[in-house]
């Protein structure tokens, strides 16, 4: 009799926890993720931060926390080696939490292609001592990485590409223009005395200030990339097709910063929509700018772009009539009569535009 009020009473705590654990495991119990930074390169690496707390006197035995992660996306073990997620595996994370405790997390993620990402949408799943019951619970974090495309070395570069940016810093820099005046600046041996600024000398108490000068060259260069491998492809590119292409973004993403920190105004176009827009008849346009986030916004455009075509390239440039007076590049695998006629009009409007080849070798 005795060995069967044990059992009842056994049985019996063990349906209490259970439902205390029910009841209250989740409550004031508070989970964040982010990333340690909010936007970085292909191949570099971010860490995935977890934080859990647990704002009550009841323990919490098991929690487990389950999310979709892209493959694009690779976590790796304390000891370095990766671990692959596969389009159909969750990022699992598994907690005992004491009561009023915290619980820091850190995961070391490699990123392996450019985009945007979101792991966020989180499925939380608690249970008690025994396994009798456990609940499950799903929530959403405003958690997002940007991955840019990876900046080319000059070795990786066509050389169309590598001459084309240096006829335009050549042209940034010639002589300078005495009607555009852009500041002040100390008198250093060798400068004409025409070029003093008296007033600003008085000012410094008789140290010698000259006239600094703009350049009488201000080039605007403009990146277009076509995301058409042949002139009849449409639509969205086979996955064994979309290598050039990429390679075609991250040419863009260098020639776009190398211009940038040569003082250059730099914008980017291409015929390609960004991701959630396709079909919309929306193409990417950034005009050329030196802003001080200009490489910030580029680098989100790429990051963003999805390789689907949403006009024909040359309907895009024949668009693009709001161009004028800019140093224009076109990466593309092709040419053809309708996208040179589509050229010679941007050159009518006062632009210079060279065509490189990205797949093969450069157009002359």
């Amino acid at each position: 009799m005795n060995v069967l009020w044990v059992l009842f009473v056994a049985v019996l705590l063990g349906l209490l926890q259970a439902w205390l654990f029910h009841t209250f495991g989740q409550k004031r119990l508070e989970y964040y993720r982010s990333f340690s930074q909010d936007a970085v390169h292909e191949g570099d690496g971010v860490q995935l931060v977890e934080v859990l707390r647990n704002r009550k006197p009841l323990p919490v035995p098991w929690l487990r926390i389950e999310s979709r992660i892209s493959p694009f996306l690779r976590f790796r073990h304390s000891k370095g080696e990766e671990r692959e997620i596969n389009a159909e595996q969750y990022h699992k994370s598994v907690f005992f939490i004491a009561p009023f405790c915290q619980i820091t997390r850190r995961h070391d993620i490699t990123c392996e292609k450019r985009g945007v990402y979101s792991v966020g949408t989180l499925a939380i799943t608690s249970g008690d001592l025994f396994a009798i019951t456990q609940r499950v619970a799903e929530r959403s974090l405003d958690c997002r990485l940007t991955v840019y495309p990876r900046l080319l070395p000059e070795s990786e570069l066509p050389p169309s590409a590598m001459r084309w940016q240096g006829e335009l810093i050549v042209r940034r820099f010639i002589m300078p223009d005495p009607f555009l005046i852009n500041g002040i600046r100390n008198y250093l041996p060798g400068d004409p005395l025409r070029n003093v600024h008296w007033g600003a000398t008085a000012r410094m108490g008789g140290r010698l200030q000259v006239k600094q000068f703009d350049t009488t060259s201000d080039p605007r260069a403009l990146i277009i990339l076509n995301v058409q491998t042949t002139e009849e492809q449409w639509g969205e590119l086979m996955d064994y097709e979309q290598p050039v292409i990429e390679q075609g973004i991250r040419i863009a993403a260098t020639m776009a910063a190398r211009a940038l920190s040569c003082g250059v105004d730099a914008g980017f176009a291409s015929n390609a929509c960004y991701q959630g827009e396709k079909g919309q008849g929306k193409c990417i346009y950034i005009p050329a700018r030196r802003s001080a986030g200009q490489a910030e916004a580029l680098f989100t455009a790429m990051a963003r772009l999805q390789i689907f075509r949403e006009l024909t390239f040359p309907q895009f440039l024949g668009d693009m009539t709001q161009v004028s007076g800019a140093d224009i590049a076109i990466l593309s695998c092709y040419t053809s009569p309708a996208v040179e006629e589509a050229m010679n009009r941007l050159r009518a409007r006062g632009n210079t535009v060279e065509l490189i080849r990205i797949g093969g070798e450069a157009a002359a």
